[in-house]
């Protein structure tokens, strides 16, 4: 079951934007008590350090925490904690009172076991997983802490849903309409990306190259050859030209 943690606090009997100002600059962190059987908001301070560090565990939104403030606890599971957009470090929380006889809605992660006993995941296959955390509804003083599905014998293809994962008594998950899908084996894809060798590009580019060498080579060779049969053309033109001045010297 998920673990239970000690918070201290104080009483911050002022809200608003310069009351948290003020809480922020003494090196502390605003937060709110809401919900259960009181309706009052009940606003506290956390000391700065100590919420740094239990943020930093990890699972913080899925924690109960029994808060002190005074002499009393109060116990409460967070719901929101607002970062400082620059800093990443907490600004503000908001925890929601709950009771032993409760049920909260919570996110509870996924495990996942015995991957080196799945036939598919052998043979190349791949884990994808399409929840990493299931929501449930659960009873406050029994929230699991993880979910375990087991991949023994699962072949390509094949898909655990959550009708396989083993629920504690009382917890049950928010979904109920449909046997919903936690995680498949998916086949590996291959791209089998052929690689030619640096020369051959070249060479391939050169035929072209070549190609438009030789049509050049043969244009030249047909205008050379036009310039030749324009020669003989222009000469016998010239020729019928010299014999008609002939005869006029003849004459004289």
């Amino acid at each position: 079951m998920a673990q239970t943690n000690q918070l201290e606090a104080t009483a911050r009997p002022q809200g608003g934007k310069g009351a948290a100002r003020a809480v922020r600059r003494e090196g502390k962190v605003p937060a709110i008590i809401y919900g259960g059987d009181e309706k009052t908001p009940e606003t506290i301070a956390l000391d700065h350090n100590e919420l740094f560090k239990i943020i930093k565990r990890g699972r913080f939104l899925s924690t109960v925490f029994d808060i002190k403030i005074g002499g009393r606890n109060t116990r409460a599971i967070p719901r929101d904690v607002q970062l400082d957009p620059v800093k990443d470090i907490p600004i503000h929380v908001d925890f929601q009172r709950i009771g032993a006889d409760n049920r909260v809605r919570i996110g509870v992660p996924m495990r996942f076991v015995n991957e080196a006993n799945s036939p598919g995941l052998k043979r190349g296959g791949v884990l994808n997983i399409v929840r990493r955390e299931v929501e449930v509804w659960a009873p406050a003083d029994k929230i699991p802490e993880y979910f375990e599905a087991d991949l023994e014998g699962l072949e390509i293809g094949r898909s655990v849903h959550i009708s396989a994962i083993k629920l504690p008594e009382g917890v049950l998950p928010t979904i109920t309409d449909r046997d919903f899908t936690i995680a498949t084996i998916a086949g590996a894809v291959k791209q089998d990306v052929d690689e030619a060798a640096p020369g051959a590009t070249a060479a391939e580019g050169a035929a072209p190259a070549e190609g438009a060498a030789a049509a050049a080579g043969g244009d030249a060779k047909a205008a050379a050859g036009g310039a030749r049969g324009a020669a003989p053309a222009a000469a016998a033109g010239k020729a019928p030209a010299a014999a008609a001045k002939a005869p006029d010297k003849g004459k004289k």
